[in-house]
């Protein structure tokens, strides 16, 4: 009697609770919590209007306008989508028109293409500094290396293929590549290897949640229990299992101190760093550029810049014998007469110097990665050890090598294409 007695308030409570109307394709709930409209994405927004003032009038606008402006296009950028609109990010649309508006324009004359494919990586390089000062998760430059993928593609099959120069076997081995590349950026951008709070889910500490993960960067964490020495720093090293040389201090105050991360709440393992744009903890770090690298997705990362740099090259070899015969490839990236006397051979040659500078930078990132995995070094830890002056500068500075896990060339490719074969809890030490 007493049980049913309390499950009929309960009924009668989910009972009362109104019911949310469904939304059509072009509603959406916005950052207020009220219900609005696509149509409606330029009304009543006050911020907008001041700064478009303050525009024409030449007055300057201020910072926090220009983040209230900012915020409130990036939350009403929206498409319709079944059971209500869905939220475009709004970093990915300068890529789309900006990257066709400036190739065409630098087709136009030799000069422009000049300016205008100089201004591209400083443009890219500044906005990068911007977002990562800022530790802001960005879509940016994802968004510019498919649409770069895509468009060159694009380019290809409207001006290069029609001049009948390449044939169907060539153009498949390209197309192929182009997928290649697209799954290999896929497997890239999975897990990389999150940490994740073993106390999280004991109950035997006293409930203590933790919410780490925030993809903006906004870390906040729920009363975590024994952050003392003695209590659940040493369980967290008994369960992780701190075995190896690298983890001969981990008993010290001083190395437990090093490896406790304050923001997820958790000790590292060895070569685990955190994230600042993750806002994660990750194992084996080495760095965070369209997506974090670890050890899971470090061989995806590495896969995909081979096949990228493999299809830009024939691409870029495809395209010069076509629009350059009888000329060597190299003949014919700096001397093309004739380029310029019709718009799509100057488009497919800007194409290709677009290209070529995009692959001469992915070029250098690969031989990086392929001299730091030769040392077994990651980028994060020879960052450490330059600021703490701890590394061996060698092959000209190219590489430097702290000393700490280089056990020889063969010995560390085989570590390295073994990452990610265990199970997922055995220390990043036992597997690097």
């Amino acid at each position: 009697m007493t049980h049913k007695g309390g499950v009929k308030p309960a009924k009668k409570n989910k009972a009362e609770e109104p019911e949310l109307e469904p939304l059509c394709c072009c509603e959406y709930i916005d950052r207020n919590g009220e219900k609005n409209h696509v149509a409606a994405c330029l009304c009543d927004c006050q911020d907008l209007d001041e700064g478009c003032d303050r525009w024409i009038t030449c007055k300057s606008v201020q910072p926090e306008t220009c983040e209230r402006i900012t915020e409130t296009l990036s939350d009403r950028l929206r498409i319709p989508w079944l059971r209500g609109a869905k939220k475009v990010n709004i970093s990915i649309i300068p890529p789309l028109i900006l990257l066709p508006v400036f190739l065409r324009v630098a087709s136009w004359h030799f000069v422009l293409g000049v300016v205008v494919l100089t201004s591209l990586p400083v443009l890219a390089l500044w906005y990068y500094y911007l977002t990562h000062r800022r530790k802001e998760q960005t879509l940016f430059f994802l968004s510019l290396g498919l649409f770069s993928l895509g468009y060159m593609y694009y380019v290809f099959l409207q001006e290069v293929v029609p001049r009948g120069r390449v044939g169907p076997t060539q153009l498949a081995l390209l197309t192929c590549g182009l997928f290649l590349i697209l799954f290999a950026l896929y497997r890239a951008k999975k897990n990389p290897g999150y940490l994740r709070n073993p106390a999280g889910n004991d109950r035997s500490l006293g409930g203590g949640q933790m919410e780490c993960q925030n993809r903006k960067g906004q870390e906040k964490t729920k009363g975590f229990p024994g952050t003392d020495k003695s209590g659940s720093l040493n369980s967290r090293t008994l369960k992780d299992g701190l075995t190896g040389s690298s983890r001969m201090l981990a008993g010290s105050p001083t190395k437990m101190k090093e490896d406790w991360c304050a923001k997820c709440q958790l000790v590292r393992p060895a070569r685990a760093w955190h994230c600042r744009i993750c806002g994660m903890c990750v194992r084996r770090m080495d760095h965070h550029c369209v997506c974090c690298v670890g050890e899971s997705n470090h061989q995806a990362f590495v896969l995909a810049l081979s096949i990228f740099l493999l299809t830009s090259l024939y691409g870029i070899t495809l395209t010069l014998d076509t629009i350059c015969r009888d000329r060597s490839v190299f003949t014919a990236l700096f001397y093309c007469p004739g380029v310029y006397a019709n718009y799509s051979s100057a488009l497919s040659f800007t194409c290709v110097w677009y290209s070529v500078i995009v692959t001469t930078g992915m070029a250098y990132i690969f031989l990086i990665q392929l001299i730091n995995i030769s040392y077994n070094v990651t980028e994060r830890e020879v960052q450490q050890a330059l600021r703490q002056k701890t590394g061996r500068r060698l092959l000209c500075g190219l590489v430097v090598d702290p000393g700490q896990y280089n056990r020889g060339f063969l010995r560390n490719w085989h570590l390295f294409s073994t990452l990610g074969t265990r199970p997922f809890h055995h220390p990043a030490e036992d597997i690097v």
